[in-house]
């Protein structure tokens, strides 16, 4: 290429740069880029150290879920070689714009490959049967050669998974595990080819075909239980707002995308609109649903001067707000970036197999050359020297190591199904096994997240027959706990009913006004009088209490927790009044009221800071960041969509005992995969000296290789889901509320 070509195509590169990038307000530029070969804790640390280092690269950050990297940049005249870096370290990447499509296409290929090989592997091992029986010469060729066309497409399409990922590897000058597999597949291939073509007696095509299988199931599995739901930060974005009716200064309404509303602009907001940036409300009340920033479910009563945050909801009335700031600098898109942030920092947790498989690939592939080395130099014999070596390679080959881990996982995943228990993310089973803190929102999670009435026998069935009839007409949350409450009184059929957004609704019998809501509102003197009252002609009728219930078993839960060693700890964006009455309730000493969504990870982030490893327990929209910041997290089934696709596990049942059993059933399996990595240590220990000294052959190196990923299994299926704690079981359903 000539220098005048080179410069134009950097030129061009610049150029694309600088289109896919989104200038921040310091004056950098942030750019994505999709790196799909992104697969572990090893290519996240190889990509951010090369990127980094690149002049004008301010920081470079991968995440594993979306396969993304996220890069902050300056110097708009020479912009870092982003592309040009990542392609020389064999990670083709590509801009991107978009969010990561739900779909798993890796995921497909994998099955599809397994379910090739396994057939090939089950016809290959009938004719092998034949050959083993005693067939006769010509018999035995045509087997062989039969063989060997079943085996090469086979090898071609399956195999081509660890082909690529070996070969890409081996050109920019690094290893993986996928390096001695390949070696041992084509390798066994190719001796028997030579084999059947020298019309020998032993081929061992079966041995290929079904270490190939083997090895895509422990991958398939591997894959399925690490992918982390990589729809949390999608569904977080879909509540923006695409677009509001900006005011003009002449009068006129204009929709107006939600990218270029600027700060300044009046936006008029209708019920049921997102907010779609930040503002400051003009004119105008309404109730607006604010869970996504503070977790409760009670509405927020907003009037002129109120601050509005993008992504809430506006519920009752009409709303008209000036915007102070713009879309990439609102509440909702830095949620979207504390996501993303957070769940890049999780993505370098290395799993104990990853540690296990570290040094490996090195190994097997040294002990392997210097068998076929020393068999040389020792016997001269080319081909039992290379049969040799190809034997040390598939009686090696990480088949019970793969297996180790995804195997005991997917049965772990099984138990806790049985309990009621959806495990999101196979390698949140290793990480809340060695948890030492527990960190529990309120709303929703300690608590069920929907008010009750709580005086209902303090209040006559004439009463209750008339608040009901109003509060069918609302669907504000203390409206629709008010009419559970009051399913058996008496009908009564009222006039003109209307919500008064932000103070209560009011309706008609006869000449009579009666009103149900806010006591400053529906009263004519409300004095002292504070929540939600019913009045006659302004009189009050009855006055109602509503609480939120605590979710069952929660206390013992919490005390079970403390006992075995757990710092137990309550963070929630209501009240800090109501957060410390709930936690002397249930049993915590340590709790944090009126924390934001920054706020609740900040507070992970110092906590991991001092060495803690933290499971979080949330269920809102504001939790979400959280959920994916800490190092593990759960959530109910009652969560928000956005929190359930953040947390690795989701319990279905109301009964918070499922945090402690997900724990007991974690160190199980915990302890299930070291003992199965021992085992793979051991068989290794006493398959690899009889290989390397002859007494075994590639036949027989891959039976031994089938046995040893068996007993792995069979290790696995040990594995039983445990019984509720005795505390939890001795206690009754908690029926504690809390105001």
């Amino acid at each position: 290429m000539t220098a005048m070509a080179a410069s134009a195509e950097a030129h061009t590169g610049s150029d694309e740069l600088l289109l896919a990038s989104r200038p921040l307000k310091s004056g950098a530029f942030r750019t994505e880029l999709a790196v799909p070969d992104v697969h572990c804790g090893a290519c996240i640390r190889r990509v951010e150290k090369a990127l980094n280092a690149l002049p004008g690269v301010q920081n470079a950050r991968v995440n594993l879920s979306t396969r993304r990297v996220a890069v902050e940049w300056q110097g708009r005249d020479a912009p870092p070689p982003l592309r040009r870096t990542l392609d020389r370290l064999g990670y083709p990447a590509n801009y991107c714009d978009d969010l990561p499509e739900a779909r798993d296409p890796e995921l497909g290929k994998l099955i599809r490959a397994m379910a090739v090989a396994g057939f090939a592997a089950s016809n290959i091992m009938l004719l092998s049967v034949s050959v083993w029986s005693g067939a006769s010469n010509e018999a035995r060729q045509l087997f062989h050669w039969l063989s060997a066309l079943i085996a090469l497409p086979t090898l071609a399409y399956s195999g081509q998974i660890f082909f690529r990922s070996a070969w890409q590897a081996l050109r920019h000058g690094r290893t993986n595990m996928d390096v001695p597999i390949s070696l041992g597949v084509i390798l066994a291939f190719a001796l028997s080819v030579f084999e059947t073509i020298t019309e020998r007696h032993h081929a061992y095509f079966d041995a290929s075909v079904t270490l190939l299988f083997f090895l895509l199931i422990g991958r398939t599995l591997d894959h399925m239980m690490r992918e982390r739901a990589r729809t949390a930060v999608r569904g977080l974005a879909r509540l923006a707002a695409r677009g509001a009716n900006v005011l003009r200064p002449e009068g006129t309404r204009e929709y107006v995308p939600v990218d270029e509303i600027a700060v300044g602009d009046r936006v008029m907001l209708m019920a049921g609109d997102r907010v779609p940036v930040d503002g400051m409300v003009e004119h105008g009340s309404s109730q607006v649903d604010v869970a996504m920033v503070s977790g409760e479910a009670m509405p927020q009563l907003v009037s002129p001067g109120t601050a509005l945050r993008a992504g809430t909801l506006n519920l009752t009335g009409p709303l008209q707000m000036r915007a102070t700031a713009v879309a990439a600098d609102s509440f909702l898109a830095e949620m979207v970036r504390l996501m993303e942030a957070a769940e890049g920092g999780r993505a370098r947790y290395r799993r104990i197999a990853d540690r296990a498989a570290q040094f490996y690939s090195p190994v097997v592939h040294l002990t392997a050359l210097l068998t076929f080395v020393g068999w040389l130099l020792l016997s001269g014999d080319l081909h039992h020297s290379i049969s040799v070596a190809i034997t040390v390679l598939i009686i090696t080959c990480p088949c019970a190591l793969g297996l180790a881990v995804p195997i005991v996982q997917v049965v772990a995943a099984r138990r806790l199904f049985e309990r009621s228990i959806l495990t999101k993310d196979g390698t949140g089973l290793e990480r809340i096994a060695t948890i030492d803190t527990v960190l529990l929102d309120k709303t929703g999670t300690v608590t069920v997240g929907r008010p009750i009435l709580v005086n209902a026998g303090d209040i006559s069935p004439s009463s209750m027959a008339i608040a009901a009839a109003l509060a069918a007409g609302s669907r504000h949350p203390l409206s629709v706990a008010l009419v559970e409450a009051a399913d058996a009184a008496g009908a009564v059929e009222l006039e003109a009913v209307a919500e008064i957004a932000g103070l209560g609704v009011e309706g008609r019998l006869g000449d009579d006004l009666y009103r149900l809501g806010r006591a400053d509102w529906a009263l004519r003197e409300a004095g002292a009088v504070r929540g939600t009252v019913l009045s006659h002609n302004g009189e009050m009728l009855a006055a109602f209490h509503f609480e939120d219930q605590l979710r069952a078993d929660v206390k013992a839960t919490v005390k079970s927790l403390r006992s075995d060693g757990l710092k137990v700890m309550l963070v929630s964006g209501d009240d800090a009044a109501v957060v410390a009455r709930v936690a002397a309730d249930i049993g915590v000493d340590e709790w944090f009221g009126d924390v934001l969504p920054a706020g609740k990870l900040e507070l992970i982030a110092s906590l991991r800071a001092k060495g803690h490893s933290v499971l979080m327990v949330g269920d809102g929209l504001n939790d979400a960041p959280a959920l994916v910041g800490a190092d593990v997290s759960m959530a109910p089934s009652g969560a928000a969509d956005v929190g359930r696709n953040a947390a690795d596990f989701v319990f279905l049942k109301e009964s918070f005992s499922a945090v402690s059993q997900t724990r007991s059933i974690a160190r199980d399996a915990g302890r299930l995969i070291r003992q199965n990595l021992g085992f793979a240590v051991i068989y290794n220990a006493i398959a690899v000296p009889v290989a390397i000294l002859g007494y075994a052959t590639p036949l027989v190196a891959a039976a031994a290789m089938s046995l040893s990923s068996l007993i792995v299994v069979g290790n696995a299926l040990r594995l039983r889901a445990p019984q509720p704690p005795r505390a939890i079981e001795a206690m009754p359903a908690s029926a504690g509320a809390v105001q």
